[in-house]
């Protein structure tokens, strides 16, 4: 008999044989069944090889296809991943929607002027009550043979723009390179997403520090528990590149440790953090940062500006930040803090030069109501999303992550209430093209609640109140706010967040 015909009585005795060789022959693979019928003496031993050779083909055909075919699935988002797991890649996006309502009292120094200006008072400004989409963002993220990974991030504003763009290289990864444009390695509350972040809006201190930059960095986890990262950018805003001179970078970087990971206790966080930035900016540029409330109210401090038209200020303004950073978290409970001071140094003529600081810090505590454990959101130096236990059923009301928080925070910039750089104060110069004005120092606090019904949806509740004082240029100094005269600002901010 020629095999295409044992081939064929093969198939049709297959039936049979398996009932012969029992109920268990039945679980087993093809390769079983083809020995059974050679043991059962259907198949000879040559017939059964050429049948195992062609199953072997098949099998690898089926293995290269499945490494390289792509399966999508959802969880907190949608993700896609090859068969071998050696390309894996999500969209992302988040849409955050505030209302913002303002209350401000009549400040106590003495009456706005009937028509003010910014020349001719403090900081003039107005303030509405008013929805808002704070953020909305579409974006991709990929990695690839272990080694790279790759994130571009779209702000949808009123204008489309690039927010994040960066590959990174980890051919080692204590030593890992990033370059493009992304957040730069200073301020835990900056490099913990806007996600994530414990109140609607980051601190003072954030002010201070640089966000996204175009640049690049080398990072990474040394030894457990510890993180390092030193970075190159442009030094200012991102998509841009103002500064087109032959030096102007700036040079970041921070170090963190957390010692309860350090000694092996994955129920807390001891964090401890340093940071640092040196470079300079441009003359005919602002000399400082703005001071707006915390609630993205009144802007009650203008920092000074240098005049581009000036003959004699021709040098750059040197920049420095130094920040700490401190966390203390146990189970559901959390204790942060971030100190940071950012110094200007610049001169206006070779006789007359400035040294002006802004130093802000702030203290928060928070409370996880469900019991949800801040540890489990703290990776490599800061802080992820917190997830609830288990998600809100609306039909019993049960579920759902609830946790209060309130953070105290100070504003510093008094080293510009000074001759030459504040408005109507000591003897003016002509090289600091527009004064600092309003107030030079403000304190805040902020009490906030936030419900996660699901790990990717938060509703929050924020009320915060902000003092001025160190008042600059005296009586016809501080913040003309919708043609009134303030001091304070008390504000209700509310969130409804989406982000996957």
């Amino acid at each position: 008999m020629n095999f295409k015909l044992r081939s064929l009585v093969a198939a049709t005795l297959a039936g049979t044989v398996l009932l012969g060789v029992g109920a268990s022959a039945m679980a087993d693979t093809t390769d079983d069944i083809v020995n059974a019928l050679m043991a059962k003496g259907v198949l000879t031993e040559e017939e059964g090889a050429l049948l195992m050779k062609g199953r072997t083909g098949e099998k690898e055909a089926a293995e290269k296809k499945k490494e390289s075919a792509v399966s999508a699935k959802y969880k907190d988002g949608l993700s896609f991943e090859s068969g071998d797991g050696k390309f894996k890649a999500s969209i992302n996006g988040r849409v955050h929607a505030d209302y913002r309502f303002f209350d401000y009292n009549d400040g106590k120094t003495n009456a706005a002027p009937t028509t003010p200006t910014t020349n001719s008072i403090g900081n003039v400004t107005n303030v509405t009550d008013t929805f808002d989409i704070r953020r909305a963002r579409l974006g991709f993220k990929a990695a690839w043979k272990d080694y790279y990974e790759a994130e571009v991030v779209a702000d949808l504003g009123n204008t489309t723009t690039l927010d994040v763009g960066y590959l990174n290289v980890a051919w080692w990864k204590p030593v890992q390179f990033r370059f493009g444009q992304f957040k730069m390695p200073m301020n835990l509350e900056e490099l913990t997403s806007s996600n994530n972040i414990d109140f609607m809006e980051r601190s003072f201190v954030n002010a201070l520090a640089p966000a996204k930059e175009i640049g690049l960095m080398v990072h990474g986890t040394p030894f457990t528990g510890v993180t390092y990262a030193l970075a190159g950018s442009n030094g200012n805003a991102k998509n841009a590149e103002s500064d087109i001179r032959e030096d102007g970078k700036d040079v970041i970087g921070r170090v963190t440790a957390n010692f309860a990971e350090i000694m092996g206790n994955k129920d807390m966080v001891l964090h401890a953090g340093v940071s640092f930035s040196e470079g300079d900016i441009p003359h005919a540029s602002t000399a400082g940062v703005a001071g707006r409330t915390e609630a993205r109210g009144a802007t009650f401090f203008r920092a000074p500006a240098t005049s581009a038209a000036s003959t004699t200020f021709y040098e750059s303004v040197d920049r420095s930040r130094l920040g700490l950073e401190g966390v203390v978290a146990y189970g559901p409970f959390k204790v942060q803090g971030e100190w940071m001071k950012a110094g200007f140094d610049f001169k206006s003529s070779a006789t007359r030069s400035y040294d002006a600081d802004i130093k802000n810090w702030y203290a928060e505590a928070l409370w996880t109501i469900t019991g949800e454990a801040y540890a489990d959101a703290y990776k490599g130096g800061v802080f992820g999303g917190l997830k609830p236990k288990n998600d809100f059923d609306p039909t019993t009301f049960k579920g759902g992550l609830w946790e209060l928080g309130l953070r105290y925070s100070e504003f510093d910039a008094s080293d510009f209430n000074a001759s030459g750089l504040g408005l109507g104060v000591g003897t003016a110069d002509a090289a600091i093209a527009t004064k600092a004005a309003g107030f030079a120092k403000a304190e805040a606090w902020t009490a906030g609640i936030k419900f996660l019904p699901t790990s990717n949806t938060r509703l929050m509740l924020n009320y915060v109140d902000t003092d001025f004082s160190d008042v600059i240029g005296g009586a016809t100094g501080g913040v003309i706010v919708n043609n009134k005269r303030v001091d304070d600002e008390k504000a209700l901010i509310m969130r409804a967040q989406w982000m996957f």
